[in-house]
Protein backbone atom coordinates (compact mmCIF):
# COMPACT_ATOMS: atom_id res chain seq x y z
CA UNK A 1 0.00 0.00 0.00
CA UNK A 2 1.04 3.25 -0.72
CA UNK A 3 0.79 6.35 1.73
CA UNK A 4 -1.01 9.19 0.56
CA UNK A 5 1.02 12.75 0.46
CA UNK A 6 -2.33 14.55 0.60
CA UNK A 7 -2.54 17.10 3.56
CA UNK A 8 -3.80 15.95 7.05
CA UNK A 9 -7.11 17.32 7.74
CA UNK A 10 -6.58 19.52 9.70
CA UNK A 11 -4.34 21.34 7.31
CA UNK A 12 -7.18 20.89 5.15
CA UNK A 13 -9.59 22.71 7.36
CA UNK A 14 -7.47 25.56 7.93
CA UNK A 15 -6.63 26.11 4.10
CA UNK A 16 -10.73 26.10 3.56
CA UNK A 17 -10.72 28.62 6.11
CA UNK A 18 -8.52 31.13 4.03
CA UNK A 19 -10.15 30.45 0.77
CA UNK A 20 -13.51 32.31 0.38
CA UNK A 21 -13.82 31.78 -3.39
CA UNK A 22 -15.18 28.95 -4.57
CA UNK A 23 -13.49 28.72 -7.34
CA UNK A 24 -10.55 28.98 -5.45
CA UNK A 25 -11.78 26.12 -3.13
CA UNK A 26 -12.59 23.47 -6.30
CA UNK A 27 -9.26 24.28 -7.60
CA UNK A 28 -7.49 23.40 -4.42
CA UNK A 29 -9.84 20.30 -4.05
CA UNK A 30 -8.83 19.22 -7.48
CA UNK A 31 -5.31 19.91 -6.38
CA UNK A 32 -5.18 17.89 -3.96
CA UNK A 33 -7.36 14.90 -6.08
CA UNK A 34 -3.78 15.23 -8.13
CA UNK A 35 -1.77 14.07 -4.83
CA UNK A 36 -3.29 10.77 -4.59
CA UNK A 37 -1.27 7.55 -5.33
CA UNK A 38 -2.76 6.09 -8.21
CA UNK A 39 -4.57 2.46 -7.83
CA UNK A 40 -2.91 -0.29 -9.59
CA UNK A 41 -4.77 -1.25 -12.43
CA UNK A 42 -5.87 -4.59 -11.06
CA UNK A 43 -7.04 -2.39 -8.10
CA UNK A 44 -9.96 -0.60 -10.21
CA UNK A 45 -12.25 -3.28 -9.97
CA UNK A 46 -16.02 -4.34 -9.12
CA UNK A 47 -15.35 -5.17 -5.79
CA UNK A 48 -13.70 -2.19 -5.07
CA UNK A 49 -15.86 0.25 -6.92
CA UNK A 50 -17.98 1.93 -4.89
CA UNK A 51 -21.57 1.76 -5.56
CA UNK A 52 -23.76 5.31 -5.81
CA UNK A 53 -21.40 7.37 -7.06
CA UNK A 54 -21.96 9.19 -10.55
CA UNK A 55 -18.40 8.85 -11.44
CA UNK A 56 -16.04 5.99 -11.38
CA UNK A 57 -14.67 5.37 -7.64
CA UNK A 58 -12.51 2.87 -6.66
CA UNK A 59 -11.30 2.27 -2.48
CA UNK A 60 -9.36 -0.13 -1.12
CA UNK A 61 -8.92 -1.00 2.43
CA UNK A 62 -6.84 -2.21 4.47
CA UNK A 63 -7.34 -3.28 8.24
CA UNK A 64 -4.44 -3.64 10.63
CA UNK A 65 -5.32 -5.64 13.83
CA UNK A 66 -8.90 -6.65 13.03
CA UNK A 67 -11.07 -6.73 15.93
CA UNK A 68 -11.95 -4.00 18.72
CA UNK A 69 -8.24 -2.69 17.88
CA UNK A 70 -8.59 -2.23 14.51
CA UNK A 71 -6.80 0.24 12.36
CA UNK A 72 -8.53 0.89 9.18
CA UNK A 73 -6.62 2.69 5.84
CA UNK A 74 -7.56 3.20 2.48
CA UNK A 75 -6.75 3.93 -0.43
CA UNK A 76 -8.92 5.55 -3.14
CA UNK A 77 -9.16 7.16 -6.86
CA UNK A 78 -11.54 8.40 -9.37
CA UNK A 79 -11.96 9.13 -12.91
CA UNK A 80 -13.43 12.59 -12.68
CA UNK A 81 -11.09 15.48 -11.01
CA UNK A 82 -13.24 17.23 -9.00
CA UNK A 83 -14.52 13.49 -7.57
CA UNK A 84 -11.02 12.37 -6.71
CA UNK A 85 -10.06 15.52 -4.81
CA UNK A 86 -13.46 14.65 -2.46
CA UNK A 87 -11.88 11.34 -2.33
CA UNK A 88 -8.57 12.84 -1.02
CA UNK A 89 -10.77 14.92 1.44
CA UNK A 90 -12.23 11.87 2.74
CA UNK A 91 -9.44 9.94 2.58
CA UNK A 92 -7.93 12.23 5.08
CA UNK A 93 -10.67 12.68 7.45
CA UNK A 94 -10.64 8.91 7.39
CA UNK A 95 -7.77 6.84 6.59
CA UNK A 96 -5.46 5.29 9.68
CA UNK A 97 -8.13 5.85 11.82
CA UNK A 98 -9.25 3.33 14.50
CA UNK A 99 -12.40 1.37 13.25
CA UNK A 100 -14.22 2.55 16.51
CA UNK A 101 -13.50 6.38 15.67
CA UNK A 102 -14.61 5.61 11.92
CA UNK A 103 -17.88 4.18 12.68
CA UNK A 104 -18.85 7.07 15.55
CA UNK A 105 -17.78 9.83 13.01
CA UNK A 106 -19.74 11.20 9.85
CA UNK A 107 -17.18 12.93 7.33
CA UNK A 108 -20.31 14.43 5.54
CA UNK A 109 -20.54 16.95 8.79
CA UNK A 110 -17.03 18.24 7.84
CA UNK A 111 -18.07 18.14 4.12
CA UNK A 112 -21.31 20.35 5.46
CA UNK A 113 -18.85 23.29 7.04
CA UNK A 114 -16.62 23.17 3.84
CA UNK A 115 -20.26 24.37 2.56
CA UNK A 116 -19.91 21.36 -0.38
CA UNK A 117 -23.69 20.74 0.29
CA UNK A 118 -24.60 23.87 -1.38
CA UNK A 119 -21.94 23.64 -3.68
CA UNK A 120 -22.24 19.98 -5.52
CA UNK A 121 -24.57 18.63 -7.45
CA UNK A 122 -27.12 16.24 -5.64
CA UNK A 123 -25.78 13.82 -7.76
CA UNK A 124 -22.22 14.39 -6.38
CA UNK A 125 -23.30 14.77 -2.77
CA UNK A 126 -24.97 11.88 -2.60
CA UNK A 127 -21.83 10.03 -4.56
CA UNK A 128 -19.72 11.23 -1.17
CA UNK A 129 -22.37 9.47 1.13
CA UNK A 130 -21.79 6.58 -1.02
CA UNK A 131 -18.32 6.76 0.04
CA UNK A 132 -18.63 7.76 3.11
CA UNK A 133 -21.42 4.87 3.96
CA UNK A 134 -18.83 2.39 2.40
CA UNK A 135 -15.83 3.52 4.35
CA UNK A 136 -18.06 3.13 7.67
CA UNK A 137 -19.38 -0.54 6.32
CA UNK A 138 -16.11 -1.70 6.28
CA UNK A 139 -15.05 -0.39 9.70
CA UNK A 140 -17.76 -2.23 11.22
CA UNK A 141 -16.15 -5.28 9.06
CA UNK A 142 -13.19 -4.78 10.49
CA UNK A 143 -14.46 -4.48 14.33
CA UNK A 144 -16.51 -7.68 13.87
CA UNK A 145 -13.95 -9.67 12.32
Amino acid sequence: MTETTVPSIDEITDAFALIDDWEERYRYVIELGKQLPALRPDQRNEDNRVRGCASNVWLVTHVRDAGPDAVVSFEGESDAHIVKGLVAVTLAYYSGQRARWIVDHDAFELFRSFGFEQHLTPQRSNGVRSMIDRIRKDAVRALAA
